[in-house]
């Protein structure tokens, strides 16, 4: 994948948005997956030099959260109120450190949809209409024929596999179809979604069915719970509509150009592969209605699958974010393991074992060993203080492995970066096996150059773990991070005062 943002700090810009949330019920492990790769990759553009935005939120209109409210005897609006301090609350816990919050009750955003709405119907983007299809609550989504399941001829969610309303019903429908050749040329010829084969399957749906029209109101008979039509206060604007304005009103828009005109042209927008559609052909259409180009990048990510099938609430399959952070004490090893596994192609089958076995290998016997026999020589048999005098030809080695993680968070593949990471970290540890500075009177120059491994191996894990990286680097007496890749350099520091040997990681009771 091509590198995002650019090297100078004034000009490098980065907008990072995860999707916004159903909040009818907490979060899990699949709403932290993509949540953590969008922060880490935020982060590292930040540690990199970029002024980067993250922006994440809930999604708080539409008939499932009516519903769920209605269940639960409460009224839509204190239910989604109580939920979205809910989510904040994980994110805080995670470490997610959002610029913004974003909620769709909010009435800048309802502002912006009503905006949005009528700026469409003034163009005759807009038309009224009648519906008929089958429709999933849980996906607030139609489908049509081929894209649904029959079992035992009954017509199922091929998600949710839950029973389909079939719905017929006046409504407004948004032309699409007028935009068939250009979102075909972007899918096709264009490097936005990655990986690309995700751009491919949808230009073949497109190629094979065309573009239709999207029904974008929904009867308040039926569903009253959103935004209602400007131009038409019988219905509601349809909860997707809603949802993707809302990467626009985290910038300020339609007001604040200037934000919109930094930020939106190096946006990097992640989501899972099951709402893909909705941000392709769908949010590309709205976005060249608007006269807006389509984000820089949609980074899509496979399934958290237990079993082979996908983690969610709907099928009650989850792993609770609680229950990772109690098995390993430390919210930031949830944030590595994510890191550790992210997946763009393939689904991640969810593992106790192959987890246990990363923050083993990985954490514990690899980065929190290296640290733990580095500070402890370093005091030792130096005092703690290793001046700058660097093994050159070993530099050459972490040299190397430094950059290609570079490239590879720039090329937002944090599980490549990471793991050349722990290549500089394997190799540390195999170097202080080799130079045995404990056997030699004059081990300075060792004992400094594993400091800067160490050193470098924390910067570029400080998006994943800021709190434990910047913790060590404290105990070598490094008592803040820069921002820019300045700081990369091998040999940047001129003097290590190691204050203690700390214990980073402990085993799993």
């Amino acid at each position: 994948m091509d590198s995002v943002g650019q090297r100078s700090p004034e000009k490098c810009f980065i907008y990072v948005t995860t999707p916004i949330y159903y909040p009818n019920d907490k979060p899990h492990l699949g709403h932290a997956y993509t949540t953590v790769l969008a922060d880490i990759i935020s982060r590292w553009f930040s540690l990199a030099g970029c002024n980067s935005y993250l922006l994440t939120g809930t999604d708080e209109h539409g008939a499932k959260l009516q519903r769920e409210a209605e269940k639960r005897g409460m009224d839509p609006k204190d239910f989604v109120d109580q939920m979205a301090e809910v989510f904040k609350e994980y994110w805080k816990m995670l470490g997610i450190g959002y610029n913004r919050f974003i909620r769709t009750t909010e009435q800048e955003h309802e502002e912006v949809v009503r905006y949005v709405i009528s700026k469409l119907w003034d163009k005759g983007y807009i038309y009224s209409g009648k519906y008929r299809g089958w429709y999933c609550t849980a996906c607030e989504k139609f489908y049509s024929e081929g894209e649904y399941v029959v079992e035992n001829d009954v017509v199922m969610c091929p998600i949710h596999r839950r029973v389909l309303e079939f719905i017929e019903e006046d409504t407004y429908f948004l032309k699409l179809s007028l935009f068939k050749d250009y979102v075909l040329r972007i899918l096709r010829e264009g490097n936005i979604v990655y990986p690309k084969h995700y751009s491919d399957e949808v230009a073949t749906k497109i190629e094979i069915e065309g573009l239709q029209d999207l029904s974008i109101a929904r009867p308040k008979t039926r569903v009253s719970w959103g935004i209602e039509l400007p131009f038409d206060n019988r219905y509601v604007v349809y909860v997707w509509i809603d949802a993707l304005l809302n990467y626009l009103t985290g910038l300020g828009y339609p007001r604040n150009t200037d934000r919109i005109e930094q930020y939106w042209r190096s946006s990097v927008q992640l989501i899972g592969k099951d709402i893909l559609w909705f941000h392709t052909a769908i949010w590309f259409t709205i976005l060249a209605m608007l006269d807006l180009p389509p984000p820089k990048k949609l980074l899509v990510h496979s399934y958290l699958t237990i079993k082979g099938q996908k983690m969610g609430k709907s099928l009650g399959n989850v792993v609770s974010i609680d229950e990772m952070v109690k098995r390993y004490g430390n919210p930031e090893v949830v944030r590595f393991i994510i890191a550790r596994i992210a997946n763009y192609d393939k689904d991640v089958e969810v593992s106790w074992d192959i987890y246990d076995s990363i923050y083993m290998g990985d954490l514990l016997n690899n980065y929190g060993n290296l640290v733990r026999r580095a500070t402890t020589l370093a005091i030792k048999t130096l005092n703690g203080n290793a001046i700058r005098d660097l093994d050159e030809e070993f530099a050459k080695t972490v040299d190397k492995l430094k950059q290609q993680s570079i490239d590879y968070y720039n090329s937002l593949e944090v599980a490549t970066a990471v793991k050349y990471t722990l290549d500089i970290l394997h190799e540390t540890n195999a170097y202080i096996n080799r130079k045995e500075p404990w056997r030699t009177i004059k081990p300075n120059q060792t004992i400094y150059t594993v400091l800067e491994s160490i050193r470098i191996a924390s910067l570029l894990l400080h998006p994943i773990m800021p709190v434990t990286t910047s913790n060590i680097l404290n105990s070598l007496g490094l008592d803040r991070i820069e921002h820019g890749l300045e700081q990369f350099k091998l040999g940047y520091i001129e003097r290590y005062n190691v204050k203690e040997a700390p214990i980073p990681f402990k085993k799993i009771r």
